[in-house]
């Protein structure tokens, strides 16, 4: 089978063994606007690109006769041991492409013990979340918004959850120019009757999201937004309402809200990653925003190895952006990450098959994982370190 390719089994149920081919499933059955916001990138797209490129032609070292009868993939992060060296990352209205989508996300990865990582901007609330999921490892995502006495809201209500960790997302200040969102109808002048006309040629996901998947607002923000919380005005309100002037000395503001673990997302220079040590962050994560904030800037791949020389000593590096198999995991491991954050790859899979997608994703991932760390020579996930790398 080749990767990312759709094929028919017995009787023309559609076979899905990649992440690459919960991507094709998620594009014939979502609208445009949705398929071309989640798959695209800024400008030309190329960090995008590269992101997936540098990780994918990163060579690994076949080993054998290595004794690797036993393979853990377990790990600890942030003082939680989980099974799996992965995070669910956050991603901005992720109930648009299933039906509560979160809500299903999260129930996947809880029943698999590693942590979602619910968006400010999804469609799910806090509160909601956890009414559907009342336990389970659970990351709160925050922007950088104009608005601090929300911001103190938004922190109070993730303590409140049982949110474990804050993710301070710090490389979006402003909303990256994405080409392909005025194309799909996702912005512009006409975007809600594009999206309209795009959702009546997809009949499954309007009879599943667009009908029984209502009210399509940001629950996090319409106790202060009401009905403007709805996707009508989404890339509107992230223009207003982010917040270009903060700096590092507002992690003292932040640090005194929030007692938790707390990790800075968005690093790509080994200055800032010192920066986010020097002001107690206990994790940073490696990230471009997956591509969809400024293009022509490094992959994660090639920026992480310098960062977590620079800082891996002092705090916990994540990394995300580009990971399309179990084998990219491994590949972040060895350039020195100690987990990885998942974005587009549970998106496809909720948005192909729903939560039984992203619980099969999760599993396909550990079974990649396995092989590769089977042939490479290495037993743990603290094993594998750059010396897999050929």
């Amino acid at each position: 089978m080749v990767a990312g390719r759709w094929h028919k089994g017995p009787g023309g149920v559609a076979t899905i063994a990649s992440m690459a081919d919960f991507r094709t499933a998620a594009r014939r059955r979502l609208p445009r606007f949705l398929f071309d916001y989640a798959d695209g990138g800024a400008f030309a797209e190329q960090t995008c690109h590269n992101n997936v490129h540098d990780l994918q032609t990163l060579a690994l070292r076949q080993r054998v006769l290595r004794d690797v009868a036993n393979i853990d993939l377990g790990t600890r992060i942030l003082g939680r041991d989980l099974p799996l060296p992965v995070v669910l990352g956050p991603v901005g209205i992720g109930g648009m492409f299933r039906r509560r989508g979160e809500i299903q996300a999260a129930r996947a990865a809880h029943r698999h013990g590693v942590p979602f990582t619910l968006s400010t901007v999804g469609i799910c609330g806090m509160d909601e979340l956890r009414t559907g999921v009342p336990d389970g490892p659970l990351w709160f995502q925050l922007y950088v918004i104009r608005d601090r006495g929300f911001m103190r809201e938004l922190i109070a209500k993730a303590k409140a959850a049982g949110a474990e960790s804050l993710v301070f997302t710090v490389d979006m200040p402003i909303p990256g120019i994405r080409y392909r969102d005025a194309h799909s109808g996702m912005s512009g002048r006409f975007g809600p009757a594009r999206r309209v006309l795009q959702a009546m040629g997809k009949p499954g996901w309007a009879w599943d999201v667009g009908l029984r998947g209502r009210p399509h607002r940001l629950g996090n923000l319409e106790p202060v937004l009401g009905r403007d919380s709805g996707m009508n005005d989404y890339m509107g309100w992230l223009g207003a309402n982010f917040d270009p002037g903060i700096v590092w000395r507002d992690l003292d503001w932040l640090r005194a809200e929030w007692d938790g673990p707390l990790i800075i997302k968005g690093v790509l220079d080994v200055e800032d990653a010192r920066a986010a040590a020097d002001y107690g962050a206990e994790a940073i994560v490696v990230s471009n925003h997956g591509g969809r904030q400024l293009d022509g800037v490094l992959s994660s791949a090639r920026a992480l190895p310098g960062i977590a020389a620079a800082v891996g000593d002092r705090l916990t590096v994540l990394a995300d952006s580009g990971v399309r198999s179990g084998l990219d995991v491994v590949r972040l491991l060895a350039l020195g990450a100690r987990g990885v954050l998942l974005g587009r790859a549970w998106l496809w899979a909720l948005a192909a098959q729903g939560e039984a997608g992203v619980d099969r994703m999760l599993t396909m991932l550990a079974q990649e994982m396995r092989v590769a760390m089977t042939l490479t020579g290495v037993a743990t996930v603290p094993a594998i370190t750059g010396d897999i790398l050929a």
